[in-house]
């Protein structure tokens, strides 16, 4: 429970829903133990009566007898039937009450989560994977509910319906009550027992089950991969062997269920044979009647389903227990980026980097080391070197995705830690080198960052990004649906409408990753003309591997394992002769050997 106690905060905001369901739960209870004494009425009338009509043997006001004793059984019959129909509207209402706040509160957490996750840093992300993510937002939060609703609502109803009777039981007779309750002790110590192993085994089948979402997941998102290395056949074991192992987990927590269930009803059953037993004495005593021996027996078969239902209960808490558990886990993951300035804020675009040096927490690699370069308002930045010289993590650092370990990033002149982040991104365009688009139109994609889709500045966002063309050749257009992660467009169509959603924002700062490698030379210098019209007087930054994409820069950095190894312009640094210009030759000569 103590995993559980993080939704006490639920608890109270919903209290006032909470209170009358429980209070529904009382009075259903109290309706629901009316019928045994009833029942023990009508039971020593039938007792009283028998003899009363063998009395009148022979005389005609036997007949009257008759009639008396049939209207009141059918009255006492009306009477349970009356009851239980009034129990069962209560019971309705308890439902209704609790049942439907346990959907708020799963609201609620499910929306908590979900804006926890939008808080974290990029970091978190790249530690865990999605289908685990989307596992505790869904699967996990399901099973919460469980525990809210039913789970919650069914121990109320049990602890009213034990009290209730008990005190019934003990106003009838004492000796009788303790008799049949000797069964409830065993009862209390095997639910303990069962409890810890179910608890264990209901954390591993949410383990398990997260493995197999994961799997699942990843497997449709590179669909593409698998079919191109025809591993179909490989992935279809490899989940068959996911599902045996959750299956495997399933079906141990079941055989423990399947245990327990029969052990309830055993001692229910006990409880039963120890009330006939011991009440048959205390009638042959006169001091209990035979209809008290039927009252109780009503009463032991009322406990029989919370009993029972104890087990169910059990397995609902402990499972809940085990997947708040995993919540809480990333609910208490504390965002390593965190926006410390309200105020408002308006950038220029001017960028310095001093010192900056920086190891990926996930990884431990050293991306950059004693990193310096200053970029001033309106210039274009060109960044290039080979795979894992460090160019996409200074975009990162740009973007505060990550703190740096050593030195300071300013923006205008100020620490980037410092500034309001959601205004300096708001500010900031970004094309990453993985494109990444939504299962939606053309037109909602290039406008992602707008509040309101404007189909003019939607057009125009195309236009300079050299897809325009592309889009309207298509026959529903801008209105195109375009499947998951952009997967029936091209690449080069994705990487273009990715950079339309950078333009359309208007930015003071854009931060080209590698995002031009899937177009032609042809299409890339119309995109790097429309970008000087558009990002005049802006700071532009672009990230690439070939030479002609960057030597019309204002200056240009060239990276060597994380440090800057060359900076200047393309004239300067060719006439170096250095790292740049030897890149620039290897290019030029593979263009001559493929033209």
């Amino acid at each position: 429970m103590k995993e559980l106690a993080y939704l006490n905060k639920f608890f109270i905001k919903y209290r006032w829903q909470l209170l009358p369901g429980v209070i529904f739960v009382v009075i259903s209870n109290f309706f629901a133990v009316l019928p045994a004494q009833i029942i023990r009425l009508a039971f020593d009338l039938v007792t009283e009566n028998i003899s009363l009509y063998r009395l009148f043997n022979g005389f005609e006001r036997q007949s009257l007898v008759l009639d008396i004793f049939g209207y009141s059984l059918l009255l006492f019959g009306g009477l349970v039937l009356l009851v239980s129909l009034i129990r069962g509207l209560f019971l309705f209402f308890m439902r209704q009450t609790i049942i439907l706040t346990s959907r708020h509160i799963e609201y609620d957490l499910k929306n908590e989560i979900y804006g926890h996750y939008q808080k974290l840093s990029l970091a978190f992300f790249r530690r865990n994977n999605t289908g685990d993510l989307m596992n505790r937002v869904t699967e996990d939060v399901s099973r919460v509910r469980m525990y809210l609703g039913p789970a919650i609502m069914y121990t109320i109803n049990t602890i009213v319906l034990f009290i209730l009777v008990i005190i019934a039981m003990l106003n009838v007779n004492v000796k009788l009550a303790i008799y049949c309750l000797i069964p409830l002790p065993l009862l209390a110590v095997t639910i303990y027992y069962v409890n810890s192993i179910i608890n264990q085994k209901s954390e591993q089948i949410q383990q398990r089950l997260s493995a197999l979402s994961s799997f699942v997941q990843e497997t449709f998102s590179g669909i593409r991969v698998v079919k191109s290395y025809v591993r179909e056949e490989s992935m279809r074991e490899g989940f068959a062997k996911e599902s045996e192992q959750y299956k495997e987990e399933s079906l141990a927590l079941v055989k423990v269920q399947a245990f327990f269930f029969p052990i309830m009803l055993l001692m229910v059953g006990l409880s039963t044979i120890i009330t006939v037993y011991v009440g048959g004495l205390q009638v042959m005593d006169g001091k209990i009647s035979s209809g008290n021996i039927a009252e109780f027996i009503v009463y032991v078969n009322q406990l029989t389903f919370p009993v029972t239902s104890l087990g169910w209960v059990t397995s609902l808490v402990q499972r809940a227990a085990a997947s708040q558990k995993r919540i809480n886990q990333f609910l208490k993951t504390v965002p390593e980026i965190i926006n410390s300035n309200p105020n408002p804020l308006q950038i220029n675009g001017a960028i310095q980097f001093e010192n900056v040096s920086f190891r990926y927490p996930d990884t431990g690699i050293q991306a950059l080391k004693n990193v310096s370069f200053e970029i001033k308002q309106g210039e274009l930045l060109a960044i290039i070197g080979r795979t894992g010289s460090g160019k996409s993590t200074i975009a990162n650092l740009i973007m505060r995705m990550y703190d740096v370990d050593e030195g300071v990033i300013k923006i205008d002149n100020q620490n980037i830690k410092f500034i309001n982040l959601e205004d300096y991104r708001s500010q900031t365009g970004f094309v990453p080198q993985e494109v990444f688009l939504f299962s939606d139109t053309i037109a909602h994609n290039i406008a992602f960052g707008q509040d309101k889709l404007d189909m003019n500045a939607v057009e125009n966002a195309a236009k300079n990004a050299a897809v325009y063309q592309n889009i309207i050749a298509f026959d529903k257009k801008f209105e195109t649906f375009i499947g998951e992660r952009g997967i029936t467009l091209s690449g080069g169509q994705k990487q273009r409408v990715s950079i339309a959603r950078a333009i359309i924002k208007e930015p003071q700062i854009l931060i080209f990753d590698d995002c031009l490698s899937a177009v032609d030379t042809k299409t890339e210098e119309e995109i790097l003309s429309n970008l000087g019209k558009v990002m005049r007087n802006k700071t532009s930054i672009i990230i690439a591997h070939r030479v002609s994409t960057i030597k019309n820069a204002d200056k240009i950095l060239v990276l060597e394992d994380g440090q800057i190894a060359e900076q200047g312009t393309h004239s300067y640094l060719m006439d170096k002769k250095g790292i740049y210009f030897e890149l620039y030759e290897k290019q030029l000569l593979e263009e001559q050997q493929i033209s």
